[in-house]
């Protein structure tokens, strides 16, 4: 697995969605790039994942691509590509590249199973500044569960992670959700971003989405794999 960088910003925020349940996070740092104009600054490529080149808009899409806003200095990891039985190997990729850049915040935003029609909201972290950031807007604490992927082994691996978590009760992809995580972060880091545009950008980039991913070794496998929560 390699990591090739373009840039090196200094210290900035490190916003991560790979693919999970509703696609959740995937839709969510799509929303950034185009809303907050970031621009391509790097890639993770390894020859253990799908070699997918997607298309979107006319341009090429790295399966996972970093991308930098410069007005906020925020770096988005931009993943399309299933990256099962890689999670700690991405971890790894992941840490090295927060810590050349001496990242200020590492944030992932995963979707979790719901049968509930409400988009329920949680966050995780085990930094108490970003937990009191987390708790002056209102969100619920994760208490108990269970957290899968790659965001479970950055968890594991690094004190420092935070996560924000959303329900979903959507089969592939959740733009709704996907436009909640967007609302949450806009609150937390003052992005000042306008997510309800964002919502209808959202539900014409899930059906680009719903094709990729159902072309993508990260959506096969068995019918319980693909309805795991990751709250248990």
């Amino acid at each position: 697995m390699k990591l090739t960088l373009e840039k090196k910003p200094k210290s900035p925020i490190v916003i991560e969605g790979f693919p999970g349940f509703g696609l959740v996070g995937t839709i969510a740092v799509e929303f950034l790039i185009k809303h907050l104009n970031a621009k391509p600054i790097g890639k993770i490529r390894s020859d253990k994942i799908m070699p997918m080149a997607a298309i979107h808009e006319g341009k090429i899409v790295e399966p996972i691509g970093m991308f930098h806003d410069t007005k906020n200095n925020i770096v988005l990891i931009h993943a399309l590509s299933g990256v099962k039985g890689l999670e700690w190997e991405l971890a790894d990729i992941i840490n090295r590249l927060c810590k050349e850049l001496k990242a200020k915040e590492v944030i992932s935003i995963e979707g979790v199973g719901s049968t509930q029609a409400n988009l329920g909201a949680y966050y995780y972290t085990r930094n108490q500044k970003n937990k009191k950031g987390f708790e002056k807007i209102g969100l619920k604490e994760l208490k108990e569960g269970l957290v899968i992927g790659v965001t479970g082994a950055l968890l594991l691996k690094d004190k420092d992670v935070s996560g924000i978590f959303i329900e979903s009760n959507v089969g592939l992809a959740d733009s709704k959700a996907a436009a909640k995580s967007i609302e949450i972060l806009d609150k937390y880091l003052g992005l000042k971003v306008d997510y309800k545009p964002l919502l209808k950008a959202a539900e014409k980039f899930e059906k680009t989405l719903n094709m990729i991913m159902k072309k993508s070794e990260g959506t096969r496998g068995s019918k319980k794999d693909k309805e795991l929560s990751y709250l248990g």
